[in-house]
């Protein structure tokens, strides 16, 4: 079983066909393609997630966020990755003056119940936040052979 589940933003499994589901109707509504032009994908975070043998390799993506805007927290087999970042801009010139301010946040959480919480990593390179999540080691039956007196 696949060990490292996205959770929606709600942190609940979509409910599909509940036709006066409001929250998930704005959801649907603000994640249209044609949103991010006008919001500038301040929400979003893009994540990739890897397997092999040994671990999960997670990748999300934060461009324009510096490392220290970025908070990794677990609790209770959950992983949350969340940044906040405060943009501003100020330019004056002879008759001139302009300011702006832009504030965005945006927020990923993961069940991990096959993950070894203490031991995982995380680097941030390049825009990419990269985490090394090792598997718990699956115990294997024990048995053994019993004699007959």
């Amino acid at each position: 079983m696949f060990g490292l589940v996205p959770f929606g933003r709600r942190g609940m499994e979509r409910r599909n066909g509940d036709l006066f589901d409001i929250d998930n109707f704005f959801d649907d509504f603000f994640n249209e393609p044609t949103f991010p032009v006008f919001f500038g994908n301040a929400g979003n975070m893009r994540v990739d997630i890897k397997e092999n043998e040994k671990e999960y390799v997670l990748e999300a993506e934060m461009p324009g966020v510096r490392k220290e805007d970025i908070n990794i927290e677990i609790n209770d087999n959950r992983l949350t990755i969340s940044a906040n970042r405060d943009e501003r801009v100020e330019e004056k010139r002879d008759n001139y003056i302009r300011k702006e301010r832009r504030t965005s946040s945006m927020a990923r959480s993961f069940s991990i119940d096959n993950v070894e919480a203490d031991k995982i990593t995380a680097k941030h390179e390049n825009g990419v936040l990269t985490l090394i999540l090792p598997k718990k080691e699956q115990s294997k039956p024990r048995g053994r052979k019993i004699d007959i007196m």
